[in-house]
């Protein structure tokens, strides 16, 4: 018997939970746990999730969906969708249902997932993985997903390779569409590149994507940010393709003008954001390894201060 839990049931662990239970909701080799809180959590219990995607919807119900560990017992795998903010305290009370040869495969946004659960969980295989999707929790036990795009990569340099090809084939299985990367470094960095200066960006100018793209000074900052973080994923030697800022910049201008950020969002509603994962990060990566990044230092600094 293989035991999945996701932990934190919004847009990303909802997709993710949503289709795997749903295949496996009559399974007697694959349990799906749901680790959920508060109205979410009891949504779920009576009504089980409801998801809505781009290619249909459907109810699906897991083994169990609880907020305290300790009643999924231990699992094998622990798909960890929390926000990265919180990343540290949330590890601590997951632990119940982690033994020395459970899995961990964090999806957050940010690089440093892994890193920071392998300082608390050194004896653990940890994952490195990323998704791209635009699915969001719309009301409590309601995942919206409206993008048409939901591509999950994942992989391990030191991972075990039969656990690696498991569950790719379980993802495969219940319809996600997963890639088991070699080169997942490399993999995590491109959706970076992309993500850490929209998000930086959007927050500093409490602004959508529109109003940056039709201001020449902000795209100047935009094109800033992306050399600079391009400079830092350089000198951290990561391999990324020559062409990198131009694709990410061509993939930006054909967002929605409307497009903003969860970053973005949050600091509007004065709620944490994961400002320290997207644009901290790379201001104290830059100064460990030398390389200037004074666009994101200087809006770092304001945005700390906001």
């Amino acid at each position: 018997m293989t035991k999945i839990a996701i932990a934190g049931i919004g847009g990303v662990g909802g997709y993710l939970g949503g289709m795997l239970a749903k295949h496996f909701e009559s399974s007697t080799d694959v349990e799906i746990y749901f680790i959920a809180r508060g109205e979410n959590e009891k949504a779920i219990k009576q009504n089980g999730l409801r998801v809505e995607t781009t290619k249909g919807n459907f109810v699906t119900h897991p083994k169990l969906t609880t907020s305290n560990p300790n009643e999924t017992g231990i699992v094998n795998f622990l798909i960890y969708c929390t926000k990265s903010y919180d990343l540290e305290e949330s590890i601590e009370q997951f632990k119940p249902c982690i033994n020395k040869d459970t899995v961990i495969l964090p999806l957050l946004n940010g690089v440093d997932s892994s890193e920071r659960i392998k300082t608390i969980l050194p004896e653990n295989e940890v994952w490195d993985g990323c998704i791209y999707i635009v699915s969001q929790l719309s009301e409590p036990g309601l995942i919206k997903e409206t993008g048409n795009i939901n591509t999950l990569f994942f992989g391990s340099a030191n991972g075990t390779e039969a656990k690696l090809k498991k569950l790719e084939s379980i993802f495969k299985e219940s319809g996600i569409s997963a890639t088991l990367s070699g080169n997942i470094q490399q993999e995590i960095w491109k959706k970076f590149i992309f993500l850490s200066p929209i998000a930086t960006l959007t927050s500093y100018l409490d602004a959508n994507f529109g109003v940056i793209l039709s201001s020449e000074e902000h795209k100047k900052t935009l094109w800033s940010l992306l050399h600079e973080i391009k400079a830092v994923a350089d000198a951290k030697k990561i391999s990324l393709p020559d062409d990198i800022i131009q694709k990410t910049m061509g993939t930006m201008l054909g967002l929605q003008k409307e497009t903003t950020t969860s970053m973005h969002r949050n600091f509007q509603k004065g709620k944490k954001t994961e400002l320290e994962s997207l644009a901290g990060y790379v201001v104290r990566l830059g100064k460990q390894l030398n390389t200037a990044t004074p666009t994101y230092e200087m809006i770092y600094e304001k945005l700390k201060n906001r």
